[in-house]
């Protein structure tokens, strides 16, 4: 029998003014104050912060459950599955027969070296700015690329990225510096940088080719470019790069096996230590925790020499971090025989890649690359920085259009996608409601374990289900007049407090149910924590974290509104049930009722019409939350609504920026929503307000 408690507790309200999203004059949706009145607190006084310690005690046991095997035969066997798993998981394309197609733009002269200022060709009709440092002389001279991260100036940045050039040039060995996917002259608008990660980033998820396989995919093709050149020897390539440069130095070492030697520079910690800290979506492995740890892909270098900084402030990079990463990696070494191909060094400095650096770098390639000395610092000889203007590819406004941008491309594929989408003339809805579920990651489904009654205020009943895996949903319940009337589930990204008092006082006339549920991540369940890292878009932090560990956030709020259901119709003895969300909520009971779950009507205030990517400016109105890793190769939102058989309502219809869609644009999405529906051969209508 199920546990019910009842705690009696002081009511305390929560203070200030809430927030929906509401019509403005123009065509964006927007958040406005609504009035004063807040609804009581489910956990008054609560300053725990559950997620993250939940969350957090989760990976805690991924990082002891994935071990690497102990014996030299299980290893090969278990290395060869590894590398293709993270190439499968993070989208990488290789195509070493793709004409590399090196078009230079123009060079400048340094003493002993040139700099090449060229593009190359990554994917078919695709290119990338980069610069090619080669030193003066025949060679062939070993070759090092140099992969960036948050640079948002990329390649020709003189803290960081320029120098390494510089000094490896110096040294004899040729350099290639590319600008990451998204960055440097790879930016939305040629000379304007920006971050290439945060929502931006994560919208390429949505198309089935995650930012961190992006980047991964352009290195290997740097790789093929470096092995193209007459003055490189393809037989000592290394590769390096700090920060979010360091971790793809981890991962394209990890993946191709030409990288004879790699420095990752500021970026080696744990991937437990990701869950619930500040990262990038560029350094996200979709699934990443459920099958591996950071020793795994390390163990995969040839050579690896890791650097981390004692004054780091970033807490996934600490060297006590990066130890217990190594100390577990170094088990392969050992039993391969490699024992010496493997050294963790710090420094007492900030986060960088600084001159201490690069000196630990260069003695540690002319002993890997060069046979030269025993892998112990170089000293840096002097060298010149370039005016960052003069290794520009282009001049400001001047790009070619086949250095793609992010919202371009996700356009591009998007379109293609979802045309294939409107092409296919009949649906199996079984099979696409088995893939859906696949791609939103549920597995299983969520039981009650306990209800936790509180003292109820005059208007509202408080109380909490406990699910078996330890999770606690808050809820603020009122009863129907009648069993007749039964519940609407009311949710919203930002907590019940956005929940317009409209919406409340029209249920309560009506005479209906009401529940008011905060989902994970939302109202009183918000990650205290991850606020502090979520400053460029909503759910930064615990978007990633689920990903991480296999789950998605829409996937998880599908599975609360189903643990909602439950208690309603068994507890509650509702007679029905529906869904009024907004936003991405309104996604998720979406999704609950395409898999069949016992719904009635579901509402979606202010949720999108498609997944396709529309407008940069305004990427952030939703958070990210709402990506849903291959969500487009799948189908779309008319898909989802025609499998659910019900009945289903937009209010307010916007596009992925939050852009109301135009009545011109509506015709258009009325028939394919209706066109879906009938190819899949399911009841239900859906209707546009």
């Amino acid at each position: 029998m199920r546990l019910l408690i009842f705690i009696v507790l002081t009511g305390m309200f929560l203070t200030g003014l809430s927030c929906s999203r509401s019509e403005s004059s123009g065509e964006k949706q927007i958040f406005i104050p609504l009035s004063a009145d807040s609804l009581p607190l489910v956990f008054p006084g609560n300053k725990s912060d559950m997620v993250d310690k939940l969350l957090r005690h989760e990976a805690a046991l991924r990082f002891v459950e994935n071990q690497l095997p102990d014996e030299l035969s299980a290893w090969a066997k278990y290395k060869s599955w590894l590398r293709n798993e993270v190439i499968k998981k993070a989208g990488v394309v290789i195509d070493h027969e793709l004409l590399v197609d090196i078009r230079e733009k123009g060079s400048v002269r340094m003493k002993d070296y040139t700099i090449k200022k060229i593009i190359y060709q990554t994917r078919p009709g695709i290119y990338a700015t980069a610069n090619l440092f080669i030193p003066d002389g025949k060679g062939p001279f070993p070759a090092v690329i140099n992969v960036l991260g948050h640079w948002q100036k990329g390649k020709i940045d003189n803290t960081g990225p320029q120098a390494v050039g510089h000094t490896l040039a110096t040294n004899g060995y040729v350099c290639l510096t590319v600008d990451p996917w998204g960055a440097g002259e790879r930016s939305t608008k040629h000379g304007t940088f920006e971050y290439h990660g945060s929502n931006l980033g994560a919208s390429l998820m949505n198309i089935g080719e995650p930012l961190l396989g992006i980047q991964i995919s352009d290195n290997i093709r740097g790789v093929d470019l470096l092995c193209s050149l007459a003055v490189v020897d393809p037989a000592r390539i290394g590769a390096t790069g700090a920060s979010g440069g360091g971790n793809q130095t981890m991962w394209l070492s990890a993946v191709d096996e030409r990288i004879r030697a790699d420095v990752p520079v500021v970026s080696v910690g744990s991937f437990e230590s990701y869950i619930m800290e500040s990262n990038c979506i560029c350094e996200q492995l979709p699934d990443g925790l459920t099958f591996t740890e950071e020793a795994g892909i390390i163990a995969l270098s040839n050579a690896p020499l890791v650097i981390n900084h004692d004054k780091d402030s970033n807490p996934t990079f600490f060297p006590s971090e990066t130890r217990r990463t190594i100390g577990n990696a170094n088990h392969i070494f050992r039993i391969t025989g490699r024992e010496k191909d493997i050294v963790f060094c710090h420094f007492d400095l900030q986060h960088g890649y600084e001159k201490e650096d690069r000196e630990a770098m260069l003695g540690w390639f002319d002993c890997k690359l060069k046979g030269i000395g025993d892998g112990t610092p170089k000293k840096e000889l002097p060298f010149r920085q370039v005016p960052e203007s003069e290794l520009m590819v282009f001049q400001d406004g001047t790009r070619d259009s086949i250095v793609m941008t992010t919202g371009s491309y996700c356009r591009i594929k998007g379109n293609e996608l979802r045309n294939k989408l409107l092409d296919t003339k009949r649906f199996d809805a079984d099979l696409k409601r088995k893939e859906l579920k696949e791609l939103l990651r549920i597995n299983g489904k969520l039981e009650i374990e306990k209800i936790f009654q509180f003292s109820p205020t005059h208007t509202w009943k408080r109380l909490a289900i406990c699910s078996k895996d330890k999770r606690l949903i808050p809820l603020l319940m009122t009863n129907p007049k009648d069993e007749a009337r039964g519940y609407f589930i009311i949710a919203s990204p930002l907590g019940k407090n956005e929940i317009s008092r409209s919406v409340i006082d029209s249920l309560r006339k009506a005479g209906t149910g009401i529940v008011l549920a905060d989902l994970t991540g939302t109202g009183e369940l918000a990650s205290t924590n991850s606020v502090l890292f979520d400053k460029l878009s909503r759910l930064h932090t615990l978007s990633r974290a689920e990903l991480w560990l296999g789950r998605t956030v829409i996937g998880e709020w599908t599975k609360e509104i189903d643990l909602i259901t439950q208690y309603l119709y068994y507890d509650c003895n509702a007679r029905k049930v529906s869904i009024y969300g907004y936003g991405e909520s309104g996604l998720a009971g979406l999704f609950y009722a395409s898999l069949g779950g016992k719904v009635e009507t579901v509402v979606l205030k202010n949720a999108p019409v498609s997944y396709l990517f529309d407008n940069r400016e305004d990427i952030d109105y939703f958070s990210m939350g709402i990506h849903i890793p291959g969500i487009l190769k799948w189908g779309d939102i008319s898909l989802a609504a025609a499998l659910s058989g019900r009945s289903i309502e937009f209010t307010g219809p916007v596009t992925m920026s939050g852009t109301l869609v135009s009545k011109d644009k509506l015709a258009g999405i009325i028939e394919e929503f209706r066109q879906i529906r009938k190819k899949c051969g399911t009841k239900g209508s859906t209707v546009f307000n």
